[in-house]
C-alpha cells in the first residue's frame, strides 16, 4: 500500500528555466552515465518546448524535484493516431543515491492525474503510453489500474490507451521497417531521437566503438525528432548492426556491441 503523502512537502509544477537541468538529466543529475550522455535531451526540449510537449515535475519544500512525466501531441510520437496526447514516460527518482527512493508516496499518481488534467484542458481526443509486463519501471499493470487500456502487444511491452472523447481511436504503434543491410563490411545503424538520456547516451558510446574500427565498419546516425523520418523508419530510438536489433539495456555495454560487430564481420566479408 501506498504511503500517504503530506502534501504540504510537495508540489506539482511545470518545468521552467530553473528546474529544466534536473528534467535534462532525469533526476540523476549525480550519476556519471548521465553526464556521459551529454546535452541532447537539452536541445531536444528547447525545439520542442513550443510544439506541445508538457512536463510536469514533483517538487518538495526545499526545491528537490523527486518526479517527473512528459508528454507531447501524437505526431511526435512513435504511433499512429490523430488528436491525441502520448506519454513517453513517467518517472520517480528510485535510486539510492542522489535524493534517495522517493517512491510508494503516491507521487507517480499524482504526476499522472497532473498531467491528465492538462492534457484535457488542450482538448485532445485521448491520452496514449506504453508500459512492460515485468515489475518494474513503466509498469503496464500500474497504468491499467488507472484506467488505461491495452490496445496492443509486442512481447513484454503494452501500448496503452484513456480516451477523452467518444469519438477517440485507439492508437497503434509504427511498425520498424528500414533495415539495410550492407553487400560487405559491417553498418552500425543508431535510431535516436533526443528525448531519453540513456538513448541518446547508446548513440555516442556506438559511435565511439565503431570509431574503434579502422575499416570495414561504417556508423550511420539518424534522428528521428522530425515525425517524417520517424514515420519513414517506424521507431524513435534503436540500434541496428546490419539490420539487426542489438539489444539495448539500462545503458549500452560496449564490449556486447563490440562482439555483435566482429561477428558479422566474420560472416560479411
Amino acid at each position: 500500500m501506498a504511503k500517504k503523502t503530506e502534501w504540504n512537502d510537495y508540489r506539482i509544477i511545470d518545468v521552467d528555466e530553473e528546474t529544466k537541468e534536473s528534467y535534462c538529466v532525469c533526476l540523476e543529475g549525480w550519476s556519471e552515465e548521465m553526464q556521459e550522455a551529454g546535452d541532447r535531451k537539452c536541445l531536444w526540449y528547447e525545439q520542442m518546448k513550443d510544439k506541445g510537449l508538457g512536463v510536469k515535475l514533483v517538487q518538495d519544500e526545499t526545491g528537490v524535484i523527486s518526479g517527473m512525466i512528459q508528454y507531447i501531441p501524437s505526431e511526435y510520437a512513435p504511433i499512429e493516431g490523430d488528436g491525441l496526447y502520448y506519454i513517453y514516460c513517467i518517472w520517480v527518482h528510485g535510486h539510492t543515491q542522489g535524493i534517495g527512493d522517493k517512491r510508494k508516496k503516491g507521487l507517480g499518481t499524482a504526476l499522472l492525474q497532473a498531467a491528465e488534467d492538462d492534457i484535457k484542458a488542450r482538448g485532445a481526443a485521448g491520452i496514449v503510453t506504453w508500459g512492460i509486463t515485468l515489475p518494474f519501471w513503466m509498469r503496464a499493470a500500474w497504468y491499467r489500474k488507472h484506467g488505461y487500456r491495452v490496445v496492443q502487444r509486442d512481447s513484454m511491452s503494452r501500448l496503452l490507451f484513456k480516451p477523452l472523447r467518444e469519438d477517440a481511436s485507439p492508437p497503434r504503434w509504427y511498425t520498424p521497417k528500414k533495415k539495410d543491410i550492407p553487400e560487405k563490411g559491417v553498418l552500425v545503424t543508431s535510431v535516436v531521437n533526443g528525448i531519453c538520456p540513456g538513448m541518446n547516451l547508446a548513440n555516442l558510446r556506438a559511435k565511439e566503438v565503431v570509431e574503434e574500427y579502422s575499416t570495414g565498419v561504417t556508423f550511420r546516425e539518424i534522428v528521428t525528432d522530425d515525425p517524417a523520418v520517424m514515420r519513414e523508419w517506424g521507431i524513435s530510438d534503436a540500434l541496428y548492426v546490419n539490420g539487426k536489433t542489438f539489444m539495448l539495456g539500462p545503458a549500452l555495454q560496449k564490449n556486447k556491441l563490440r562482439k555483435m560487430i566482429d561477428k558479422e564481420m566474420r560472416q560479411n566479408r
